[in-house]
């Protein structure tokens, strides 16, 4: 462990911020070589070797961004194998439809105006602007989803939004009223580059509407299994602010939201009118050290203690002769039981109502991935609920399981078991 902490901190020291370009990070955490966490395998590739990438966290302690050292190449992260649908989440689909009618009302949205997409997936959120006449355009990379979207009628491109790509768009006169962003900052390489595009899009008096997890909820949390390969950078109001304005863009205003164990909303615009809320949020930052080093000194330390906890609660429920089951073939899911060493001899399978995961095995550790109706029909003793930021949905729709005896085990942030 030792030698490995010295390899982590050399590593840092060499390495590059992805926002401000200070040379000499600051290491916050190792959780070793990782599968690719949207890599399904299918059954025919379990007899092949998987390519496993360093994952690796450090803080720049010029800018305050927390972010992965390793950066693996965006066509092998989302390709037309990426099976992720975001219209399988049905509180995704709720938080997203209250999300778009709130921007239709707040800036009078109508069928002069042009909503524009980054990473738009399957259309679930523009859908919510085409049904009020409200021209839009998604842009995806993945060949699937951008089909999915195109045959619920929303138009969309497929491509990644790179600098190049919003500067033809400028010169073609494409540029939007509100610009859509929720989840792909943190995505993308070129952060600087994306950044700088979202202002070449805009309309003057345009907003940038963009969601990305809270790093202050994932280190307070112990929320680990949120930290892979497509998760680059790891976000602070500190660090979003000064990102920004390197671009002359102004975060101007900032809610908090629950989803994805901790999130952010941020408004952006080319005219600065900084909302109290923003001044608000980067004062308690200050006041808490999300600006320093200290705060995330000792993360990895928690990470390494909640890891020993899970692990000892599912040793203890095997020795007893009891099933256990996994719900959500989720990226973090990956994450978390790779991490934690757990495979097919203490999980028996992976449910998900993702019909494309279905009949595929989780990367790593290859436990197979099988419909939720599994769960009634089996009946395990207990579930092991991989993405626990969406408990409250899916207890709620495996409430028959629960009804008959079932437990779910949440892992984060500390292990608990519920049942009826």
């Amino acid at each position: 462990m030792a030698s490995q902490s010295k390899q982590l901190k050399e590593k840092c020291s060499k390495s590059t911020c992805r926002s401000c370009e200070h040379q000499g990070l600051l290491p916050v955490l190792d959780l070793g070589m990782m599968p690719h966490s949207d890599g399904f395998l299918s059954k025919s590739q379990l007899s092949e070797i998987e390519p496993k990438y360093p994952l690796e966290a450090a803080f720049c302690p010029n800018c305050s961004l927390m972010q992965i050292l390793e950066t693996v190449p965006p066509d092998v992260l989302f390709n037309d194998e990426y099976i992720y649908f975001s219209s399988f989440s049905d509180s995704l689909l709720s938080h997203s439809r209250k999300n778009a009618l709130s921007l239709i009302e707040e800036y009078h949205l109508d069928s002069d105006s042009f909503v524009l997409e980054i990473a738009s997936n399957d259309g679930y959120m523009l859908k919510n602007f085409v049904e009020k006449g409200i021209p839009v355009l998604g842009i995806d990379p993945v060949e699937g989803l951008a089909q999915a979207a195109e045959k619920i009628g929303i138009p969309t491109l497929q491509a990644f939004f790179t600098i190049d790509l919003s500067k033809k768009f400028r010169s073609e006169g494409k540029r939007a009223d509100v610009l859509i962003a929720n989840n792909v900052l943190a995505h993308v390489a070129d952060t600087n580059g994306f950044v700088a595009g979202i202002g070449l899009v805009l309309k003057d008096n345009g907003v940038a509407v963009i969601e990305v997890p809270y790093v202050k909820d994932l280190i307070e949390r112990s929320e680990f299994d949120t930290i892979y390969h497509q998760h680059l950078c790891y976000f602070s109001v500190t660090a979003l602010d000064k990102l920004f304005r390197r671009h002359g863009l102004f975060l101007n205003k900032v809610k908090r939201l629950p989803i994805h164990g901790g999130s952010l909303r941020l408004f952006i615009g080319l005219k600065e009118d900084v909302h109290e809320s923003v001044r608000d949020l980067i004062r308690d930052e200050a006041d808490e050290g999300l600006d320093k080093y200290p705060f995330y000194q000792h993360f990895g330390e928690k990470v390494q203690e909640l890891r020993k906890k899970i692990r000892e609660l599912l040793a203890e429920i095997k020795s007893e002769g009891k099933n256990i089951a996994g719900y959500g073939a989720a990226a973090k899911g990956a994450i978390l039981l790779n991490y934690i060493s757990v495979g097919p001899d203490i999980i028996d399978f992976v449910v998900d109502r993702n019909i494309h995961k279905q009949g595929k095995y989780m990367p790593g550790v290859r436990i197979p991935i099988c419909d939720p109706a599994e769960l009634i029909e089996q009946m395990p003793d207990y579930v092991l609920l991989l993405p626990w930021n969406l408990e409250k949905e899916i207890l709620s729709q495996q409430s028959e399981y629960l009804k008959q005896g079932g437990r779910f085990i949440i892992p984060v942030p500390q292990p608990r078991i519920v049942k009826l």
